[in-house]
């Protein structure tokens, strides 16, 4: 029987306000989001119901909700998301995060720079 899965979220993307530079405050860049939880879905797995899981439209809020706060640095944005994701979501026992920022502004040819992050609820998790 299966005890533990990944409920995952891939290539969400968001339009947001996150950067050094001026601006990137002011006119924001296009950003892509996954992640990746690992949970316990035997319930799920047994009864067909959702309220037994980790409801991904419920991660997607988080992720929309905390890419709407602008800020400096990409690894804040990931500290505020994955201290989000334990806070609300019991079930979650460790969080596979990565942002990515398109087109960053730094006089390269670059197509996209980024933050991973690898968390476990036992672990040292609180970004603020």
């Amino acid at each position: 029987m299966i005890t533990s899965a990944h409920i995952f979220l891939e290539d969400v993307v968001f339009h947001a306000y996150h950067g050094v530079l001026p601006q990137e405050s002011k006119v924001g860049n296009s950003f892509i989001v996954n992640v990746r939880l690992k949970t316990n879905i035997t319930s799920a797995v047994e009864t067909d119901d959702l309220a037994t899981t980790v409801d991904y439209a419920d991660i997607y809020k988080v992720l929309k909700e905390e890419m709407e706060i602008p800020s400096k640095l990409l690894e804040h944005v990931c500290g505020r998301i994955v201290t989000h994701l334990f806070r609300d979501f019991p079930a979650i026992e460790e969080v596979e995060l990565s942002l990515t920022k398109q087109n960053p502004p730094m006089g390269a040819d670059i197509h996209a720079c980024g933050v991973e992050v690898c968390c476990k609820r036992d672990g040292l998790y609180s970004f603020q």
